[in-house]
């Protein structure tokens, strides 16, 4: 069994199915999606029904919530004018062109149901899973949702005590491609590796989609298919 995280797919279907090939998981690999499969590119409902997919083929296939389905949630449940907004300012307008959505009737209730049934976090053998990162100066950091998928410069609040030995491994802020090679090959010094590449970013250092092996913390960049948008 191999163990494989991906993050921040945000609606590049093409090289999602690009990464996933190169991958070449079997029925009893395990592969954890850290969250943000919709907005900015071009093919969100695509992402939901290709991840729903391999699901309901049997695949091992774990999937957290990210701020951007949680942009999504608001605006669905609330319907107001003020969450709207903010979740077309980003990125939401893209996914609705996916769905070809003019009301909200036309998002599928299936996937709605998995938006709503996405967990904060997972806690597998030698790691944290989450989407953005863990605020350490909680009592009881897992249980701060909001930061979860929020948060963002917290790496100088690092609780190794808590960690108990284990690599927080998230997504949510880009990093450059070299930023992550390093952080995948230095985890003695600090046990946190960030695989959110910005897939959807032209600058030089980004715009790759990234899965992690959880094994050897080798470390997959699969450059984007999509033209931007």
């Amino acid at each position: 069994m191999r163990r494989f995280a991906i993050s921040d797919i945000h609606g590049h279907l093409q090289t999602f199915e690009a990464l996933l090939s190169r991958l070449a998981l079997r029925p009893e690999d395990e592969l954890y999606l850290l969250g943000d499969y919709i907005d900015r590119g071009p093919d969100s409902r695509g992402v939901i029904d290709k991840i729903l997919e391999m699901q309901e083929a049997g695949m091992q296939v774990h999937c957290l919530r990210g701020n951007h389905e949680q942009l999504f949630l608001n605006a669905y449940h609330s319907q107001s004018a003020v969450d709207s907004d903010l979740w077309m300012r980003n990125g939401g307008k893209e996914t609705a062109d996916s769905y070809d959505a003019d009301t909200w009737a036309h998002f599928p209730r299936s996937h709605v149901r998995f938006f709503e049934s996405l967990p904060h976090y997972f806690e597998v053998p030698g790691f944290v899973l989450v989407h953005a990162g863990i605020n350490f100066r909680k009592a009881a950091p897992l249980e701060d949702t909001a930061s979860l998928i929020w948060i963002r410069d917290w790496y100088p609040q690092l609780d190794r005590e808590w960690l108990k030995g284990r690599i927080i491994v998230h997504g949510h802020t880009p990093e450059r491609r070299m930023g992550i090679q390093l952080q995948a090959e230095q985890t003695e010094q600090f046990p946190v590796i960030n695989i959110d590449n910005g897939c959807y970013i032209d600058w030089d250092g980004y715009g790759h989609l990234c899965a992690l092996d959880l094994d050897t913390l080798d470390v997959y960049f699969q450059q984007r298919e999509e033209g931007m948008f």
